[in-house]
């Protein structure tokens, strides 16, 4: 199942550094998208709650999901990226994670890991200084 945040994202612009020569000193490129998680009509509350356990350090005090992005020299292009990011973030947050099925070592598994651990001693013993009572 694929959520499409992008008509509840609220974008805000403003002034960028990086590329762009003069341009960078008066054209707004870098996009700030910001989506009210609580008020969204788009996901259950079950998932509002997920998506803000999961992206809690991308949420601001207010419960809106936070992205920017600044990467490219325009702003169509950054905005671009602002709703890719935020629908891939979603989407990551309301993935259910497989349960480990936990494994037992086999007997083989065991018996070499025991004869790698008596070589490893037997090495360690011929590196002790030999004394007079052992000879």
């Amino acid at each position: 199942m694929k959520i499409d945040i992008t008509p509840e994202i609220i974008f805000r612009t403003a002034r960028s550094g990086g590329k762009g020569g003069q341009n960078v000193n008066k054209v707004e490129t870098m996009v700030e998208g910001r989506w009210p998680v609580a008020l969204s009509q788009l996901v259950s509350e079950e998932q509002k709650v997920l998506i803000l356990q999961k992206l809690y350090n991308k949420i601001t005090a207010d419960g809106a999901l936070l992205v920017k992005s600044q990467a490219e020299r325009t702003q169509l292009g950054n905005r671009q990226l602002v709703i890719k990011k935020m629908n891939a973030l979603v989407q990551q947050a309301l993935e259910k994670k497989k349960s480990r099925i936990a494994t037992k070592p086999s007997k083989a598994a065991k018996e070499k890991r025991i004869e790698n651990k008596k070589k490893l001693s037997q090495v360690k013993e011929g590196r002790q200084k030999i004394r007079r009572g052992d000879c």
